[in-house]
């Protein structure tokens, strides 16, 4: 009966994190591609928080940007599914929902949404942009927002002891 519960455990992170984290990734960057001119910017709160439109070639925060395209393409889109093939391993794995498995779903939602535009536009849509005055952290997008949760649920998880085994009582 354990492997039934492997695959209700799987369903639901995949139902409930990572199908809505794509789903919400590709809607906003579809309306703010069908909204706004790229580089515009919409302030959100003055100083602080824009929406920013731009496209980004390389990897997270434009890492490889510089590279021959057919080499960053290539390697992004390899990296990507390999990721993903491990993320559903992962998941497939966890023997209940638990802090790690909803980390794994959260980045592999991530990691799909940003290989759907690989896939699609041969660059990833950015357009949040938080910064103050001109200090700016990097554009990123609702893709490397879930990414970047799903990595600190698991440094959390790590740091304070969480695992994906059943407790004892």
């Amino acid at each position: 009966m354990a492997g039934a519960g492997v695959r209700r455990s799987f369903w639901f992170l995949i139902g409930a994190i990572t199908i809505p984290v794509v789903v919400l990734d590709q809607a906003t960057k579809l309306f703010v591609k069908s909204h706004m001119e790229l580089y515009e910017s919409i302030s959100i709160v003055r100083n602080f928080v824009d929406i920013t439109y731009t496209q980004n070639p390389g990897a997270a925060f434009s890492m490889l940007s510089e590279a021959p395209a057919w080499v960053r393409e290539a390697l992004l889109m390899l990296l990507a599914a390999a990721a993903i093939v491990v993320l559903v391993v992962l998941i497939v794995r966890a023997e209940r929902v638990s802090a790690s498995s909803i980390a794994f779903a959260l980045i592999l939602g991530g990691a799909t949404g940003n290989l759907i535009d690989r896939a699609i536009r041969g660059r990833v849509i950015d357009f949040i942009r938080v910064h103050y005055y001109d200090l700016n952290y990097p554009v990123f997008n609702v893709a490397d927002s879930a990414i970047s949760i799903g990595v600190a649920l698991i440094v959390l998880g790590a740091i304070f002891g969480e695992s994906d085994a059943p407790h004892s009582s």
